[in-house]
């Protein structure tokens, strides 16, 4: 054993600077570049959101208008990625889909076998751009593959959101949900020094390229302590069944000691601030649907639990029926969250290479002392 204190999780470690995002313990209000992200949220398309976190600063009209027309050029997928997702079964996770159509996008980038080409920031700001644009392609292909559709051909007449809900859907809902399908966009651009953008810039400390570290990203978002746990919120729901079953549900639950997704995050410690926006984007689409059961297992649910552990929810908990409510599949949740959070984490991986510093942790060895093979 050892001396050493031990940070499990690396909980309360600080190991770097950033000038992307915090949150402001005062105001208890995350912020990006300076900005409250509820206030981007009610102002801002994502694609202006976007050159905020890449650029430092919020477009001027003519700048977003070039950036538009930039990302608007790049959505249509190479046909090589859509043979790609024939290869792949049906029945696989789009998270593990869009990880290796990702990845493959990496493969054909050319620039990265330039001397220098694979931190270069000039280079890496255009990849970040061809990610952003490419990625709602492939999600609503990876969805419509898994009804059986065709996929739709991007439009370079919409803008993000709309373009994106277009390609999954075929048709456009009304103005109020692409607006709420827009605000989560922006609450998931971007959080710190989380599990996923930490993993990117692990990788990125290597000096490996910014392809590398999405795909690793992607990885660990995977996972339903972080990324998944929006995903995991309808899988909740869906067991519960009713307003009318939470309370026995509960019981149980707590009683097995097991964790309820959707509450609780390690920075937050009263209260997750993008919920409030969330919470009154998703009031949006329950009013249109008249879903008054969805509404009612939400409402008890978020009461009881709080009542019961004083744990309340994280923007996963109001996004998930969200989603589900404009007409995503469950397992699209979390490939909808890369969409939003490649633009977090590649402005991460661009701020590391900047001043980069790989990153290597020490450990404390808790094994078998030395010994030696007999007769050695």
């Amino acid at each position: 054993m050892t001396d050493t204190e031990i940070k499990k999780g690396l909980a309360g470690v600080v190991v770097d600077t950033t000038a992307i995002s915090k949150v402001n313990a005062e105001t208890n209000s995350l912020l990006y570049r300076g900005y409250p992200v509820q206030e981007l949220a009610a102002t801002q398309p994502f694609e202006a959101v976007a050159y905020l976190l890449w650029h430092g600063e919020l477009p001027t009209p003519d700048q977003l208008a070039e950036f538009q027309q930039q990302e608007r050029a790049l959505r249509q997928l190479d046909p090589r990625t859509l043979a790609l997702l024939d290869t792949i079964p049906n029945d696989a996770h789009p998270m593990d889909i869009v990880r290796t159509a990702v990845s493959q996008l990496g493969a054909f980038d050319g620039t990265l076998h330039r001397p220098g080409g694979w931190t270069d920031r000039e280079l890496d700001l255009g990849r970040a751009v061809y990610l952003f644009a490419q990625l709602p392609t492939l999600v609503a292909v990876v969805q419509r593959r898994r009804r059986g559709q065709e996929p739709i051909p991007p439009r370079d007449d919409l803008d993000y959101a709309s373009n994106f809900l277009w390609m999954t859907f075929g048709e456009l809902p009304s103005p109020a949900a692409v607006d709420v399908f827009r605000v989560s966009m922006v609450l998931y651009a971007e959080h710190s020094f989380n599990a996923s953008t930490f993993t990117a810039r692990v990788i990125a400390s290597t000096t490996s390229d910014l392809y590398s570290a999405v795909v690793g990203a992607i990885g660990a978002l995977k996972g339903p302590l972080h990324g998944g746990a929006n995903e995991a919120v309808m899988h909740l729901f869906d067991e519960i069944g009713s307003a009318s079953e939470v309370a026995p549900w509960l019981d149980r639950a707590l009683a097995e000691k097991r964790k309820i997704m959707g509450f609780g995050h390690r920075v937050y410690k009263h209260g997750d601030s993008r919920v409030p926006t969330m919470r009154a984007a998703l009031e949006v689409l329950l009013e249109e649907s008249g879903d008054t059961e969805l509404a009612a297992l939400y409402e008890t649910l978020e009461r009881e639990f709080v009542e019961r552990k004083g744990i309340y929810p994280n923007l996963d908990y109001p996004s998930g029926p969200a989603y589900r409510l404009l007409g995503f599949d469950t397992e699209i949740f979390t490939p909808l969250f890369i969409a939003s959070r490649v633009t977090g984490w590649t402005a991460h991986v661009m701020e590391q290479a900047a001043a980069n510093a790989l990153i290597r942790p020490l450990s404390a060895y808790d094994g078998v002392d030395e010994r030696h093979v007999a007769g050695a």
